[in-house]
């Protein structure tokens, strides 16, 4: 599996951060992606930077954490920063992506103690010297056709009172309001709803793939796991929006156009034409009411001692 995971990496995941990516991984170069996929998960970094402060009240000095999924390691940096005693090792099945992971831990000053471990998850976590005191899953695991089989797989390599983190779920992200002036309103639900059409084909389509409730915290109880907790972190950028924030919506879009276009009725291609061109003064380039609101759900619960 060459993931983020979005968005899977670190952005906005079924906008895999989570712009459009989409689902078609193997028709994907990592290696174009990546500036775009390490852009838009820095933008992200205030949601995760929460969501590992929640992790840290209860793992507390952490001697390995690992980010399985962790495209160009946004995320994996940020566990150096939060969690400074720890050893940290980045899993990805692109090794484009694991080397922008390895640059940014040189940058940080994190080197010594950051490692990168390149396969398929979750078979690639048997080669991890020992067991992990924290091992982080972000929107990797739903690319997976057993997904209670890869958690039960992640559960294997914790140590005993280890804790594994999926984020998964949450809120589809919203740049726009309801009427944007042009078109149908309600343009962001009607690309929700295509979207979760073509994840339910994307599912349906992997190997091995095996229909399950997407309660993430009876799957990890399942995978025989425990203290089970979930929590839901926001990224609130309102209007007017930085700049790279701008581009981040620019890029998912255009993204969204290209990819999603020949869903979408004539009038919605038409006004995805409009809001992506740069020539026009009602486009997302321009407008003064683009904001970003994302909320991402993380879950967390603990191997038994």
């Amino acid at each position: 599996m060459a993931h983020h995971h979005t968005p899977g990496h670190d952005d906005d995941h079924r906008q895999h951060g989570h712009g459009q990516h989409g689902h078609d991984h193997e028709h994907l170069d990592w290696a174009e992606l990546a500036p775009l996929l390490e852009s838009q998960a820095e933008l992200f970094t205030p949601l995760y930077e929460r969501a590992l402060t929640w992790l840290a009240k209860e793992v507390t000095e952490p001697g390995l954490v690992v980010d399985a999924g962790s495209g160009p390691g946004v995320i994996s940096g940020l566990f150096a920063e939060t969690f400074p005693g720890a050893r940290i090792v980045a899993v990805d099945g692109s090794e484009p992506l694991l080397e922008r992971a390895r640059a940014r831990a040189e940058r940080l000053g994190v080197a010594d103690r950051f490692d990168t471990l390149t396969g398929d998850m979750p078979g690639v976590l048997a080669e991890l010297d020992y067991p992990a005191d924290l091992l982080w899953a972000s929107r990797s695991v739903h690319h997976l056709g057993d997904q209670g089989a890869a958690l039960a797989a992640c559960a294997e390599r914790l140590t005993p009172g280890g804790t594994l983190a999926v984020m998964e779920g949450g809120l589809p992200a919203r740049f726009l309001p309801r009427d944007i002036g042009f078109g149908r309103p309600g343009l962001q639900a009607r690309i929700d709803a295509v979207e979760e059409e073509r994840f339910t084909r994307m599912r349906e389509e992997l190997p091995d793939t095996v229909a399950q409730v997407e309660d993430w915290p009876a799957l990890l109880t399942a995978a025989g796991l425990h203290h089970t907790r979930s929590r839901t972190f926001l990224l609130d950028l309102p209007a007017p929006v930085p700049e790279r924030a701008r581009a981040y919506v620019v890029t998912s879009l255009t993204r969204t156009r290209d990819m999603l276009g020949e869903y979408l009725d004539a009038d919605d291609r038409a006004t995805l034409d409009r809001l992506t061109d740069p020539d026009d003064p009602a486009s997302v380039h321009h407008r003064p009411d683009v904001f970003v609101l994302a909320a991402h759900t993380v879950h967390a619960a603990v191997r038994p001692v």
